[in-house]
């Protein structure tokens, strides 16, 4: 990912980047500097404070969700293709 977002400015980007958190502010501050670490654009920021992100993703257009939590991924993969990521905290 990243070596793609560096070869384009991030308005020609062929990839958009999106945190989308079911956690409300500020519980995405870890996500955001592992990713900056990686030098990784996130191009948007969502924060759902505990709404089903399937539905929400639907209606956001993304082409693929990753998620740590197989919950999430159940709702997320009716509406989009979806990977299961198993590590962090939920599987830990």
């Amino acid at each position: 990912l990243h070596r793609i977002q560096s070869d384009y400015t991030a308005d020609r980007s062929p990839i958009r980047t999106a945190l989308i958190t079911a956690r409300s502010a500020p519980a995405h501050e870890r996500v955001v500097r592992t990713l900056r670490a990686w030098d990784i654009r996130i191009d948007e920021a969502v924060f759902l404070g505990g709404l089903d992100k399937g539905e929400f993703l639907q209606s956001f257009g993304a082409d693929i969700f990753f998620d740590d939590q197989s919950g999430h991924c159940e709702s997320a993969r009716r509406f989009v293709a979806t990977g299961h990521v198993p590590h962090g905290a939920a599987n830990d």
